[in-house]
């Protein structure tokens, strides 16, 4: 590598945070647990209301990417400092995971939302602006549509539904190399069940590097979690559809942003769950136990995809920082596996090291 930084952009609903890191392992092979160091991090908050005027989420892209270059320009960075821009992925289509170049087919895609709208959906198109103003080959990494599902996961009991997948596939790739790395083995040598626990929640069943199970759990597939409903009884769904007099877009954020947690309780604070629990809230207690019990439930289910050969289990996301609730699923899966605890979600540095791998040799970009 002539350069050693990467530039990373991760765009949010209100915020675009960047970071920059320098290579500090120059091989490629991923023998350290941090081959790069961050040097600058800053997140850029914007208005909601003037988000809104700008129109569509493409519409905001010359906006976006003048203040990531208006920050860099503060701080005293070019984009010619750079071997690599690497971006939050966004919902494209169904696809491998990996490292993959931005290109008109990936922009498209992300300008259009052929997976669904979102913030994240900006991060090629900033990709692809610093690169044809730079020339600095632009990334994404493991978008959340990641689908490596076995054939026969794939199907869902009805024909013309197929099970697709959308999760947390970039922190959870990333902590499985990580893991993988701190015991002195390849990725693609493990079986690994990853449980992410944030406002959704995922499991995937890391078999020989290929996620052969995991949920669609922005719709909720899967355990019930924070605010998502997770899997419902289909007539009593149907029944909500045709009889609550509820919009199909109201239906839609009652599962997935009004359910779980915060249905049972009244909110979707872990922390404030926790301590209501703590100070003898039965009823707090009784619905924490179910969302371990269901989670533990998916790990459990999860474990079929490789046929119960585990090397390990592992819990990550937001959640994961409470002991209480890691010790708690834990002590109902370990039979299954040892269990790891790797707290939070990083994704910035996920990105880089995505665009590391690439830059090093240790992984081909691949071609959306």
């Amino acid at each position: 590598m002539t350069d050693k930084r990467i530039l990373v952009v991760n765009p949010g609903s209100t915020s675009t945070k960047i970071a920059i890191y320098e290579v500090v392992c120059e091989t490629g092979k991923q023998d350290t647990a941090q081959p790069l160091n961050e040097v600058f991090i800053e997140t850029l908050r914007h208005d909601a209301k003037e988000l809104q005027k700008l129109g569509s989420i493409a519409d905001q892209l010359e906006f976006r990417k003048q203040i990531v270059m208006d920050a860099l320009c503060e701080n005293g960075f070019k984009l010619a400092d750079f071997a690599a821009v690497v971006c939050r992925g966004g919902l494209v289509r169904q696809l491998p995971g990996g490292t993959y170049r931005v290109n008109d087919a990936l922009v498209r895609d992300c300008r259009i939302g052929v997976s669904g709208q979102h913030a994240s959906n900006l991060g090629a198109l900033i990709g692809s602006e610093l690169e044809r103003e730079s020339g600095v080959p632009a990334y994404i990494v493991d978008p959340p549509v990641v689908n490596e599902l076995s054939r026969i996961a794939r199907y869902s009991g009805y024909p013309s539904i197929e099970r697709t997948c959308v999760w947390h596939a970039l922190n959870q790739k990333a902590i499985a190399r990580r893991y993988a790395a701190s015991v002195g083995k390849a990725y693609e040598d493990l079986n690994l069940l990853i449980c992410h626990m944030g406002g959704g929640v995922s499991v995937g069943a890391h078999v020989k590097g290929k996620v052969l199970d995991t949920e669609d759990a922005v719709s909720g597939e899967g355990p019930f979690s924070p605010e998502r409903a997770g899997s419902l009884p289909v007539d009593k769904v149907v029944d909500m559809c045709f009889d609550s007099g509820m919009s199909e877009d109201e239906i839609r954020k009652t599962f997935t942003r009004k359910g779980g947690l915060l249905a049972y309780t009244g909110t979707n604070n872990v922390q404030v769950l926790l301590k209501a629990a703590a100070e003898g809230d039965e009823s707090v207690q009784e619905a924490l136990d179910a969302f371990y019990y269901q989670v533990a439930k998916e790990i459990a289910a999860m474990s079929i995809a490789m046929k119960g050969k585990v090397d390990q289990i592992i819990f990550t996301g937001g959640i994961a920082h409470s002991q209480v609730v890691t010790d708690a699923i834990s002590k109902l899966v370990d039979w299954i596996a040892p269990v790891t605890v790797y707290p939070g979600e990083d994704e910035m540095v996920a990105l880089a090291e995505g665009a590391w791998r690439v830059l090093t040799g240790a992984e081909e970009a691949k071609e959306y």
